[in-house]
């Protein structure tokens, strides 16, 4: 899969997907163990495409390279690779891509009833109460996490 950068805030990196090409690589499908090895387990090898597997919505799809921590405790950790989805509603609970007051950040929404909330995942960090005052675009959903080790 390929990524062009579009942009680049203080708080994350975001990227574009080429989704034309489909890039098949080899899958294991009987999983791999964790525990200790079996030399009787009979692999079957297939194949799988990324593309298709994180992008369900290849119009409104991108990425961004998280910054920071303040996320932590949801998985999301510095250098992680987010994919973003722009299609899908904002709802209770979820993890969004938000643009407020000019920047980007990553945050868990919180809706009350006469209320929006950004919460980070991290106690080091204060939850954000949206007011009028605030210019607040939820730009999209994190539907999956890209870990480097």
């Amino acid at each position: 899969m390929k990524i062009v950068r579009i942009n680049s805030q203080p708080g994350l990196d975001i990227y574009s997907a080429e989704t034309a090409v489909s890039v098949s690589l080899p899958y294991v499908d009987t999983g791999i163990r964790a525990g200790f090895p079996s030399p009787a387990d009979d692999f079957s090898y297939l194949s799988i495409d990324l593309n298709k597997e994180l992008v369900r919505n290849k119009e409104a799809t991108f990425f961004a390279r998280v910054k920071g921590d303040s996320m932590r405790d949801a998985g999301l950790q510095d250098g992680d690779l987010l994919v973003i989805d722009r299609s899908l509603e904002p709802r209770d609970g979820k993890i969004a891509v938000c643009f407020i007051d000019g920047e980007f950040t990553v945050k868990r929404i919180k809706m009350e009833k006469d209320a929006v909330w950004l919460l980070p995942a991290n106690d080091e960090y204060e939850p954000i109460k949206v007011t009028p005052e605030n210019e607040l675009i939820i730009w999209g959903i994190v539907t999956a996490v890209i870990k480097f080790v």
